[in-house]
């Protein structure tokens, strides 16, 4: 596989696969530049027994997605998921990733304010004590409106607000924002505080989520944005995280092939 050293390849891009066989096919077509799950280590075992592996393994962590999205609205929740969040920035140190993404965690019954206010009020503490001593960045990322069972930010613009109220950056999920009023212009003006950009296609007329593209197979006009968020100064990378029944169908070695090829050749004829 030709790759592009801004391009990473999340797990999460071959949902079904174990761990086991996620780094089988990087070791395969020499992908370096990876995204890790939390979610799929837990589920293999715990991440503890993958850190060794990794970091012996050749790999550039460009992100871990962390998990345990905190239920606002049901203060009882609360205290497992700080502890989850604690274990995600753990996971994250460990492993040597350039930053943790994490979403919110559902509104619930709370206002977007008070959602807010309870996230900067739990959350905001275990950041200063758990991850910014570290060195550990953390990425915000927003969501398709669709899920509000996992955050409340839906628009780049509320992420980048809310990421420079609590010190921390944002993962720009271009499926979620590429349709956004004014869009050029809140890249422009947040590209420092854009630590890492999601990239997968989305095709005009799809009910459900998630169902995602291999970039370029879609609606989103990747030319524009993509080169609208390296004309701002992103330096970063560009995680592939692709997921839905359109890539079960193509299967996952042909999708991800097709997807780091694809992002690599366009990063490459815009000079990135």
């Amino acid at each position: 596989m030709k790759t592009h050293p801004r391009v990473c390849l999340s797990m999460l891009s071959q949902w079904n696969w174990t761990v086991e066989e996620d780094l089988a096919f990087f070791d395969r077509e020499g992908v370096e530049l990876i995204g890790l799950s939390l979610a799929k280590l837990q589920a293999a075992g715990g991440w503890e027994q993958y850190v060794d592996r990794v970091r012996d393994g050749g790999y550039r962590v460009g992100n871990l997605i962390g998990l345990g999205p905190i239920p606002w609205s049901n203060p009882a929740g609360r205290a497992e998921g700080l502890a989850k969040t604690r274990d995600a920035l753990d996971a994250a140190h460990a492993f040597g990733a350039e930053c943790i993404v994490l979403t919110t965690g559902p509104a619930g019954s709370l206002t977007w304010e008070e959602a807010a206010d309870a996230y900067a009020d739990t959350v905001g503490p275990v950041f200063e004590e758990h991850a910014f001593p570290r060195g550990i960045s953390v990425a915000l990322e927003h969501t398709n409106g669709l899920r509000v069972d996992v955050g409340f930010l839906h628009t780049l613009r509320d992420a980048i607000d809310f990421a420079r109220r609590l010190g921390v950056g944002v993962c720009m999920e271009i499926n979620a924002c590429w349709a956004e009023r004014g869009l050029g212009d809140t890249v422009a003006n947040g590209v420092d505080a854009i630590t890492i950009v999601q990239l997968s296609d989305f095709a005009a007329g799809t009910m459900n989520t998630p169902n995602r593209l291999v970039p370029g197979d879609g609606d989103i006009p990747m030319d524009r944005i993509v080169g609208q968020v390296l004309a701002a100064g992103y330096r970063g990378v560009f995680d592939l995280e692709m997921i839905g029944p359109r890539i079960e169908e193509e299967g996952y070695e042909s999708a991800s092939t097709r997807a780091v090829e694809y992002v690599g050749d366009l990063l490459t004829r815009l000079g990135a």
